[in-house]
């Protein structure tokens, strides 16, 4: 994937049910742009938020604890679907990604993202696989947005 000549002006994260990977992404993205690019998250389903997810955010000073979990449809019902980029991190995702952006100016990215929620064992085994998410998508973000430069250059 060629990296653009300037980051995003709006981002829009998303996954299956917008309690896990994709609020989780838009925290970390948030934290390293702040206000300079907009960022949202939506899912295919609405889900219930994850407590596992609040818990492996809060390990890193990010708290996601009041996110409420939204569709696609109702985030373009209330705000528009008005993004320059919308990275999918589940299947599903990006197919309806793909669906609703046919007629429209917006570029799709997928960047396949493991459910941690499928991992079974002790607490700490499964809070593991959230953080082993957080970490993996952190990464992905600043490969992809941070080394591409802010244009401050």
């Amino acid at each position: 994937m060629p990296p653009a000549a300037r980051p995003p002006l709006a981002v829009l994260f998303a996954c299956r049910s917008n309690a896990i990977r994709s609020p989780i992404a838009a925290a970390l993205f948030s934290q390293i742009f702040g206000r300079g690019v907009y960022v949202g998250s939506a899912g295919v389903r609405k889900g219930e938020l994850d407590p596992f997810a609040v818990a492996a955010m809060a390990e890193v000073g990010l708290d996601i604890a009041r996110h409420k979990p939204i569709t696609f449809e109702e985030l373009d019902e209330w705000e528009g679907l008005n993004f320059d980029l919308i990275v999918t991190l589940a299947p599903e995702a990006h197919h309806r990604a793909l669906e609703l952006t046919r007629t429209s100016a917006v570029d799709v990215e997928y960047w396949p993202t493991a459910d941690p929620s499928a991992v079974e064992g002790s607490r700490e085994q499964r809070l593991d696989a959230y953080r082993e998410v957080r970490d993996q998508l952190l990464a992905h973000i600043r490969q992809r947005f941070v080394t591409q430069g802010t244009g401050n250059e």
